[in-house]
């Protein structure tokens, strides 16, 4: 019985049919390669699916920082706000403390933007590129078997 299924069949010139031992049928070979096919669909969805859920952490992270990064400017304004107050009703060294506070609000909130910034490029594009460029990969392939196959 195992014998049978190890043949492949090619009909001869004269009618007859010859069987190679060992060879798999073409029939097997289409259910390997669909099999195959099949398999590399997942993961290669798998792979888009993972590299787009990282992207969108940076995404998120990113949008968090520039959220920050506005609340603090939101503050500074506020101390900026006192600061003139304080400069104009009372002329005194008050409004420098209030000064120093602002300077630093406003360059903790560049900063925060700045890492946002960069998140958000670490982000960007988000197509999958690895999982793009691995079905790119696959087809040729496939493309260059296919080719050599009819040679």
């Amino acid at each position: 019985m195992a014998d049978v299924l190890n043949r492949s069949s090619a009909q001869a010139g004269n009618g007859r049919v010859v069987t190679r031992v060992g060879e798999p049928s073409t029939s097997e070979l289409v259910q390997r390669a669909s099999e195959q096919i099949t398999r590399l669909i997942k993961d290669e969805f798998a792979l888009a699916k993972a590299e787009l859920t990282e992207k969108g952490k940076h995404a998120g992270v990113g949008v968090g920082l520039f959220g920050g990064g506005g609340a603090l400017a939101l503050y500074g304004l506020g101390a900026g706000i006192a600061t003139i107050i304080l400069a104009l009703a009372l002329v005194m060294p008050a409004w420098l403390a209030s000064l120093i506070v602002t300077v630093v609000l406003f360059i903790g909130a560049g900063i925060l933007a700045l890492l946002g910034r960069k998140q958000v490029k670490q982000a960007v594009p988000p197509m999958p590129q690895a999982a793009t460029d691995g079905v790119k990969a696959d087809v040729e392939a496939v493309t260059e078997a296919v080719k050599r196959g009819r040679s």
